[in-house]
């Protein structure tokens, strides 16, 4: 991890020439979520080959750069498209942009995914508020020697979303009659989608839904001190014993169709947080 602080400072050099601004928030946005970045007053895209030390997106659907701006009155760094362990980058690289948003100086960071849904009350084009995770990437982006000046060797978990936005969340979803949910989510490397005994065992072990991100980002997160909220569109149903062959292109289709929802709901959230400045 040691490399990791003179990385940093290279990125954040790099954008602030771009972009010379305090961010309040950093956003990741997942798969078919992307067309959130309309709603912001952009003043800056930066592709991600062209900062310093960050790969290059190749998942399908995710547009790969990062845009800064204003969104709902408060200065913002959105990640259009995320990296993913599947693609062959280590946990550092992946989860490098997390650190670079809170060295700009960012305080919360919003997360979304699309996943999985495992519970049978949840149906898909849901979304459901992360409340907690289980991590089975068989990988941790904190290994190695630890650098004090990011964060705590031995990082505390017991509450890696925030409890207050969790049920602000909710809160607007109910104004806003978006059906959403609570739900632990459960990250795997991936690429290839899991078998009825997969999906029986992570079922067993307490998830709600299931992904191939988020949970590397929240645990730096945690360790860089971000306030955190995470929200995931349910984009099929993987019940072992009615389970479907996987359609990509479906996956897509629903969170994209789901996106609206998501949308309004970071809005919210960002209204929220303009409120208490």
């Amino acid at each position: 991890m040691l490399e990791l602080y003179n990385q940093i400072e290279d990125a954040c050099r790099f954008i602030r020439k771009q972009w010379d601004r305090q961010p309040h928030a950093g956003i990741i946005l997942g798969t078919g979520l992307g067309p959130l970045v309309e709603q912001i007053e952009v003043e800056a895209s930066i592709e991600y080959e062209a900062i310093p030390h960050f790969p290059k997106s190749t998942a399908t659907s995710h547009r790969g750069r990062l845009v800064c701006g204003n969104l709902c009155g408060l200065p913002i760094m959105a990640m259009e498209g995320r990296f993913h362990m599947y693609e062959g980058y280590p946990l550092k690289q992946i989860t490098l942009p997390v650190r670079v948003m809170k060295a700009m100086g960012a305080e919360l960071l919003i997360v979304s995914n699309a996943s999985g849904g495992m519970n049978p009350y949840f149906q898909s084009g849901d979304i459901v508020v992360i409340e907690d995770h289980i991590n089975l990437m068989g990988d941790n982006p904190l290994i190695g020697i630890n650098d004090d000046r990011l964060g705590p060797r031995f990082p505390d978990m017991c509450q890696p979303y925030d409890a207050q936005l969790i049920d602000e969340t909710l809160a607007i979803a109910r104004r806003e009659n978006i059906i959403a949910h609570k739900g632990v989510f459960v990250a795997v490397a991936g690429p290839n989608l899991e078998t009825r005994a997969e999906y029986r065992f992570l079922r067993a072990v307490g998830a709600d839904l299931v992904g191939m991100s988020t949970v590397p980002e929240v645990v730096v997160a945690v360790h860089c001190g971000l306030r955190t909220v995470g929200l995931s569109v349910v984009t099929d149903m993987c019940l072992p014993d009615a389970l479907e062959p996987a359609d990509v292109s479906k996956i897509i289709a629903t969170a994209g169709a789901a996106e609206p929802k998501l949308r309004t709901l970071v809005t919210g959230i960002l209204q929220y947080e303009a409120a208490r400045q």
